[in-house]
């Protein structure tokens, strides 16, 4: 990549609406400059990073990367100074606050009239610069941005996914699945069985879905490529109304009114990856059944006849810890103590005729054997 610096005037450079960063807060080739000034203030402390200019200077030991595009130079790297930069100069200065713009002197307009840049002839040219920092770097994007920059780098520029993960310094398969991750997302919204914009949220929480994809009972639910293959479209066409309703449990819907079933990664995609290996608890889960109630569904009964035993063991030892400071001499908790007893005793009870049972069957079966 070119290392020559060129000082160019603000009014020449624009901000990238094609910027991998900006896509999961649905800014688009469409939106205008102002549009990408109001998410970067509100979502990204570009606010911060002005307030840092007004009072200490622009520091120019970093330049912005730049593509000449007609007229205008877009800023492919540097958006966040940019928009800064932008706003002392009064582009767009409704939301700065009075004390911070009775700072802005002349001085500092003259220094920031142009900015420190390098020019490109294409983003092929800066994009391992740009994804070492960016992906694996020290200034990192989130996972939908990432997805989107290397999908760019290999479906445009036709430049190897492997070779995107050696530059970047992805040991783990990162990339490729950041990618599936995000063919998965954009076949379902060509398909139209899951639009972007029908997204509950404001935002794209990616994270869930490529993490998602990793589980192999939501794999087999969708029927989905290995990550290795670097498909386009990863989910089969006979499996793509069950990527609609994977969609609308991870991020809701607005037209069909629904919330998302997956509030947190953990433990909600464990729940809704035990569900979709039981067909009752699927059925229940589309059914409007909370994800809580399915994945009950979903578990064995033993394992549950286990875990309530372990539980009450736990509850009553708490309880014991508790008895010289936290029981008055109440009679209504001693009658509940003790249908406790009672309970358990008939349980141990029921429980042994059970363990001899088995244990007369597994003996009479070795002396057979």
């Amino acid at each position: 990549m070119n290392s020559k610096i060129k000082y160019i005037p603000i009014d020449e450079i624009v901000l990238d609406n094609q910027n991998p960063r900006l896509s999961e807060f649905g800014i688009s080739q469409k939106s205008s400059e102002s549009a990408v000034i109001k998410i970067l203030w509100e979502e990204m402390a570009v606010n911060e990073l002005m307030y840092s200019i007004v009072s200490n200077g622009f520091w120019d030991y970093e330049p912005l990367i730049v593509l000449k595009s007609k007229e205008k130079f877009i800023a492919i790297e540097g958006n966040r100074r940019l928009a800064a930069v932008k706003l002392i100069h009064n582009k767009y200065d409704e939301n700065i606050p009075l004390h911070v713009k009775n700072k802005i002197n002349k001085d500092l307009i003259k220094e920031t009239a142009k900015l420190p840049c390098i020019v490109v002839a294409s983003k092929e040219e800066s994009w391992k610069y740009v994804g070492f920092k960016h992906v694996n770097g020290p200034a990192k994007w989130g996972s939908f941005a990432k997805a989107k920059y290397i999908a760019e780098i290999h479906n445009v520029f036709s430049i190897p996914i492997e070779q995107i993960a050696y530059q970047i310094g992805d040991t783990n398969k990162t990339a490729q699945k950041l990618y599936q991750g995000l063919m998965v997302l954009e076949q379902a919204n060509r398909e139209k069985v899951y639009k972007y914009d029908d997204i509950q949220a404001n935002r794209i929480y990616f994270s869930h879905l490529y993490t998602g994809l990793q589980r192999d009972g939501i794999r087999q639910f969708l029927n989905i490529k290995e990550v290795e293959d670097e498909a386009p479209n990863p989910v089969p066409k006979e499996n793509l109304k069950d990527l609609g309703q994977f969609l609308e449990w991870l991020y809701g819907s607005k037209r069909n009114q629904t919330l998302p079933v997956i509030k947190s990664q953990n433990p909600d995609l464990k729940f809704l990856d035990e569900i979709l290996q039981s067909k009752e608890a699927i059925t229940a889960l589309k059914d409007g059944e909370s994800l809580a109630y399915s994945y009950e569904l979903s578990r064995s009964s033993d394992t549950l006849f286990e875990e309530s035993i372990l539980a009450a063991k736990r509850g009553l030892q708490k309880a014991r810890a508790y008895l010289t400071t936290g029981y008055n001499g109440e009679e209504n908790i001693l009658k509940v103590a003790g249908s406790v007893a009672e309970l358990a005793d008939d349980l141990y009870d029921e429980m042994e005729k059970v363990h001899k049972k088995i244990s007369k069957k597994e003996k009479k079966k070795r002396i057979t054997e």
